[in-house]
């Protein structure tokens, strides 16, 4: 049945809503098809209208903030994309606790609790994901990650009720939590940091950076280690040991500056990506019998 996706503006701000939108434009790989709608929303009320609306017409509903992990396929995502930017990003600090939206991304929350002499978000500092994202898949990097600093989340079931969970109950693991297996939005979240040193803090932010920009391709569109770490391996050596760094299928490349990032040469779909990927769990499970686990979300339909 064709939705008559027009009537959704019969709910919320038709200033709020794209339509046909390409997805490369919200991920930082920089491929995907259309999304049929897109909705940005600005508070609370937005998204539980959004996605009222949703259920009401039977219409799917995919989450997404900076896009930092995802992989849309060329065929696009139906229905209605809920991105979480800027617009829903309001932050809350009581001396040590803040509580942040899920729009906000990861370096200007670093950059604000710095400000405010907090530390405990150095880790974060380079990560280019949102908040929600982060809660999500428990982002981390050097020796830290979101579950750390986490004191509780508030986000929307199921059933439309506004809930709040803490830490222990979100089953957070290695780039994993409870939201993962569940249709929630994450609508913020609530941080216990510690005071610190302003100095020592931005010192620790800008070395964390600098050996980002020094061992990752950040000059190429791509979306973070493309796949999971394997117990007792590094991704990077195994596919450096096999010779493919610098491999390329299309406009998708192993990159030549870490071999655990697959980067967007100018010109990829995503296709090729899928196509490379496939390609490198084919070659580490022939050589080594590892099984690689994609730590990217694939989202949209298409081949």
């Amino acid at each position: 049945m064709k939705v008559n996706y027009e009537n959704i503006e019969n709910y919320i701000d038709g200033s709020k809503i794209k339509y046909n939108e390409p997805m490369k434009k919200y991920t930082t790989l920089k491929v995907g098809g259309n999304a049929d709608v897109v909705v940005i929303p600005e508070n609370i009320q937005d998204v539980k209208v959004t996605l009222n609306y949703a259920k009401e017409n039977n219409i799917p509903v995919t989450v997404i903030g900076n896009g930092s992990k995802l992989l849309v396929k060329d065929g696009g995502i139906r229905g209605i994309v809920v991105k979480f930017g800027s617009k829903f990003a309001n932050v809350d600090i009581d001396g040590e606790y803040v509580t942040v939206f899920s729009g906000m991304t990861l370096p200007r929350l670093a950059i604000i609790a710095k400000d405010n002499a907090l530390s405990g978000l150095e880790f974060a500092a380079g990560i280019p994901g949102n908040v929600g994202g982060a809660v999500y898949m428990n982002a981390g990097a050097y020796g830290s990650e979101m579950s750390n600093v986490i004191v509780d989340v508030t986000y929307i079931d199921e059933e439309m009720n506004v809930q709040t969970i803490q830490n222990k109950d979100c089953k957070f693991a290695y780039r994993n939590s409870i939201f993962r297996t569940k249709n929630n939005v994450i609508l913020c979240t609530k941080l216990k940091l510690v005071k610190g040193n302003k100095d020592e803090i931005e010192a620790r932010m800008k070395q964390n950076q600098e050996s980002r920009r020094e061992k990752q391709p950040l000059e190429y569109p791509n979306a973070g280690s493309t796949f999971k770490r394997p117990e007792g391996y590094f991704v990077g050596k195994l596919i450096d040991d096999l010779g493919l760094k610098g491999y390329s299928i299309g406009g998708a490349q192993i990159s030549t500056k870490h071999s655990g990032f697959i980067v967007n040469t100018g010109d990829a779909t995503a296709k090729d990506v899928l196509k490379l990927i496939d390609y490198i769990k084919e070659k580490v499970l022939e050589a080594n019998n590892v099984k690689l686990e994609e730590e990217i979300i694939i989202l949209g339909e298409g081949e």
